[in-house]
């Protein structure tokens, strides 16, 4: 694949992305909010929210502010509590294990360090999907920080996440959701039905629960599809389920993970056919949206050169220390992970991807795509219901 006449494009300035509002309006701010007005020690947060005695936060995974706004007659509630609710955003790389780390522990992903779909293990010479935790690595020493929930659960709050029983024993539940008591439940309307039992048989609660399925018909369907809105409004049905349930002094908080784009054949850039983008590249992390490109020894300027030439007029392409010092990731990076971020880290402004079809095969086959700064993947809403 050939690219040409760099010059007669804009080059997207990486200090110009839309950085995350780490710290007073992102995933990572809600639950330290939460857990303050619950009387939780030690939290303070820039999230203003009213305290409830008892709190319910479900995550839709893959459902976008701007999704909901596009579909009123398919999510009419939902759309009924954007009017009160506002969008906060997801961390970058606005991905699910980046996200779900991020509510669970109240830490930016340069602190918690789950920074990508997939990263480097320093050292190794090979990537880790953060999401299968494959290959293994101890999940106390990738992620070393107590829980929201194993923090309110200590202080007296009865916690409980309420999920697919698959998730109970995992090395992500482990690391961004353990604490209290796992409630596993197959169907989501059981799921919604347990939470509404437990905010009623406790005076101080915290719920989380979780459905799965938006973001699989996605990833499947595009969010342009029949099957994709379908699903969006069960979860609409859902979320209503939910809050007709709730008993006195609750409050339901619902949020998401990070939205989605569709991303057409046309606009997707296969690295592992493109001669310029792989010259130089040990390791391709990250996803199509949102790369982590780790260099051979020596490369990395060069490959962060050609990465801008080629990519740079629809993708905000930095070095690492351009994109930690952009703040992309938060405030403070942990030295543990500094070096789990790429050489040159690489995040779609545009409608494209940089795909991989022969070591990526199934991602690559996905429609619907997500991990960047644009509003469609990074906005998520806060919707709140109060009882």
């Amino acid at each position: 694949m050939s690219h040409l006449d760099y010059d007669s494009f804009e080059i997207l300035d990486p200090s110009g992305a839309p950085v995350p509002a780490y710290g007073h309006g992102s995933l990572a701010d809600l639950l330290p909010a939460v857990a303050a007005g619950l009387g939780v020690p030690g939290f303070r947060s820039g999230l203003p929210l009213v305290p409830a005695d008892r709190v319910c936060v479900f995550l839709v995974d893959g459902m976008g502010w701007e999704l909901i706004g596009r579909h009123p007659e398919w999510a009419p509630f939902l759309n009924s509590l954007m009017a009160g609710g506002r969008p906060i955003t997801a961390g970058f790389p606005s991905t699910t294990a980046t996200s779900l780390a991020s509510v669970g522990t109240g830490l930016t992903p340069g602190v918690h360090g789950l920074a990508g779909y997939t990263v480097a293990v320093p050292g190794a010479g090979h990537l880790m999907n953060q999401l299968r935790w494959q290959p293994y690595v101890e999940p106390g020493d990738w992620q070393p920080y107590p829980t929201v929930f194993e923090q309110a659960d200590a202080a007296g709050v009865a916690t409980c996440q309420v999920s697919s029983p698959l998730f109970a024993q995992t090395p992500l539940t482990r690391v961004a959701l353990s604490g209290g008591t796992f409630l596993g439940r197959t169907t989501a309307e059981e799921r919604m039905d347990v939470s509404a039992r437990w905010l009623a048989e406790h005076d101080r609660a915290l719920v989380y629960t979780y459905v799965s399925e938006l973001d699989a018909a996605g990833h499947r369907y595009g969010v342009d599809s029949d099957e994709w809105r379908l699903t969006l409004n069960t979860v609409d049905r859902l979320v209503q389920r939910l809050a007709e349930q709730l008993p006195p002094r609750s409050a339901l908080y619902v949020t998401a993970d990070h939205g989605m784009i569709d991303i057409v054949p046309e606009n997707r850039i296969d690295f592992d056919e493109d001669w310029e983008l792989s010259a130089g590249v040990a390791l391709l992390g990250g996803e199509g949206r949102a790369r982590h490109v780790y260099a051979v020894p020596g490369a990395a300027d060069d490959v962060l050169t050609v990465w801008s030439e080629v990519l740079g007029d629809r993708m905000w392409v930095a070095g690492r220390d351009e994109a930690i010092a952009n703040g992309w990731f938060g405030p403070v990076v942990d030295d543990r992970v500094y070096h789990r971020i790429g050489d040159v880290v690489a995040a779609a402004g545009d409608d494209i991807a940089v795909i991989a079809s022969r070591t990526e095969p199934g991602e690559s086959s996905m429609i619907g795509l997500h991990g960047s700064m644009t509003p469609v993947e990074q906005l998520v809403p806060l919707l709140e219901v109060r009882a």
